[in-house]
């Protein structure tokens, strides 16, 4: 070999004083054969490996396939109960029964939070979320329920914002705005017109920016619709939520998509199985034949056929002689059906961003394990609630308070611009406390150390801090004239943590137990 290398490198460099076009081209090939060697093996299609290939953009492949995703994803919705719980599971760790908190955080020119804004906006903010759509068939955290299914079900939402006068509405509060909540089916997903640069029923500028929504009147899913017409809605008046996993990716994808294939083969198996195991409930026996000599042709035809119904308790009092009764084994149920199960729930849970326990509903395992699970779980919430937030709740909040200005509803003190009165804290549901006694501690341990402040800990809980503490004044004053000393009166203990006054062998909430100590 390195005799061949050197007498390759003389005829090279000859080559390259006689004919220098044929050694550069030599020298090209050669540098594309050892990079070919080097390259991903994944990238190579072997006859035991196909390879996949996947052309054009990802909005050529959502005009193609988006339509039927998003059917199947309600097919399944309405007839799995695994997806139709997950799905639900989702919704309630993404938005929670009272929704999405948000603490309202105007400020004035110092960076201060101007309480007095508050109070004006809480009461507006408030009666707004009792009917804040246009059929008043829903309240606030109903809403974002609602939109939130639609977006994780379908791959995306719309909610069309109504503003001041609109001929034949009534607004649900005193603030004159008002959410109409519009199903993907309403915005065509093949309607596209390059002329106009609209591409699935969104109109862009030339920087891809969405600058108008296309939308149909009336739903083409209704029965007396036979061409709905469209009408042209410009963005500034759209919320639109959605899943994209492309740069410039206009409409969304269910988060479903890409379980399909393993949710359906799931179903099908249990299918099979609940029918074998059916099947098998019906027990049936053999007659087992003794020796054949016994029987003559003619005394075994007279005879018939012989048919014995199971029933509890029954006798077999006419077999034969050398005649024996064997039941027919099914091997049901499967012992292997719960494993095989469990696999398929937690490949498909992965994508769906939901834990397994969540999915399957078994929480077998440690306190460890169930909080770990717990923890990472929140993180993919988060993420889920954030991207709900950012499309679809913040912007809605900014024009309500917005609107709420305009209308005089919401009078700015001096100091206090609109663009600092929009200010809020948006808060998902906080993760559950598997052990209460243990999560108070850190809390406690956390907001005395000054790495998180009281306020914090509060809106957490869907509360407000000044509310609460109002109510613990209230309730130690209501204490103190009935003669009560609460655990939490600052009487009861003293600065460095000790007590002052108790009754003897009694113990303060806030210390451990013997069980506790020894843990």
């Amino acid at each position: 070999m390195p005799q061949l290398s050197r007498m390759a490198a003389a005829f090279d460099r000859a080559l390259l004083q006689w004919a220098p076009g044929w050694a550069a081209s030599r020298a090209q090939h050669r540098i594309r054969a050892v990079a070919y060697r080097q390259a991903y093996e994944a990238a190579e299609a072997t006859h035991l490996r196909g390879q996949a290939r996947e052309a054009g953009s990802g909005n050529a492949i959502v005009s193609l396939t988006g339509t039927a995703l998003r059917n199947q994803a309600r097919h399944l919705d309405r007839n799995h109960d695994i997806i139709s719980g997950g799905l639900s599971t989702l919704v309630q760790n993404i938005i929670g029964p009272s929704g999405i908190n948000i603490v309202p955080t105007p400020r004035d020119a110092d960076g201060n939070v101007v309480e007095s804004v508050v109070d004006q906006i809480m009461p507006l903010y408030q009666a707004w979320a009792k009917r804040p759509e246009v059929t008043w068939m829903h309240d606030w955290a109903s809403v974002q329920r609602l939109l939130a299914r639609t977006w994780l079900r379908d791959g995306e939402a719309f909610a069309q914002e109504l503003r001041g006068f609109v001929p034949f509405l009534e607004h649900g509060s005193a603030v004159p705005f008002s959410l109409e909540l519009m199903e993907p089916d309403l915005v065509p997903l093949d309607l596209d017109d390059s002329a106009r640069r609209i591409l699935q029923g969104v109109e862009r500028n030339a920087w891809g920016r969405a600058v108008a929504f296309h939308v149909y009147k009336q739903h083409p899913g209704d029965a007396a619709v036979f061409r709905p017409e469209t009408k042209r809605v410009s963005a500034d008046l759209i919320r639109h939520v959605r899943t994209i996993d492309r740069i410039g990716q206009v409409r969304g994808v269910s988060i479903l998509a890409s379980t399909f294939t393993r949710i359906e083969d799931l179903k099908d198996y249990e299918e099979s199985e609940r029918i074998a195991a059916k099947i098998a409930a019906s027990m049936a026996a053999v007659i087992i034949k003794g020796d054949p000599t016994l029987y003559d042709a003619e005394g075994f035809a007279s005879a018939g056929k012989r048919k014995m119904r199971f029933q509890p308790g029954m006798v077999f009092d006419d077999l034969r002689p050398g005649e024996s009764v064997q039941s027919i084994d099914s091997k049901r149920p499967n012992p292997n059906l719960e494993p095989y199960r469990n696999g398929q729930l937690r490949a498909i849970a992965a994508p769906m961003r939901i834990s397994f326990s969540s999915l399957s509903k078994n929480y077998n395992g440690t306190y460890s394990a169930q909080r770990q699970e717990l923890v990472e779980q929140y993180g993919a919430y988060g993420v889920l609630a954030y991207e709900f937030v950012s499309q679809m709740v913040r912007p809605v909040y900014e024009r309500l308070i917005a609107m709420a200005v305009v209308s005089g509803e919401l009078v700015l003190p001096p100091g206090v611009t609109l663009a600092s009165a929009i200010g809020a804290d948006y808060l998902p549901p906080p993760m559950p406390w598997i052990n209460p006694v243990h999560e108070m501690q850190g809390i406690s341990m956390a907001v005395r150390g000054g790495v998180k402040s009281l306020s914090r800990v509060i809106a957490e809980r869907g509360d407000r801090m000044y509310d609460t503490l109002e109510q613990i004044a209230i309730e130690r004053r209501w204490a103190e004239d009935l003669g009560i000393i609460l655990d939490t009166d600052p009487r009861q203990v003293s600065a460095a943590g000790l007590t002052q006054a108790r009754a003897p062998g009694s113990r303060l909430a806030t210390e451990p137990n013997e069980e506790e100590e020894q843990q």
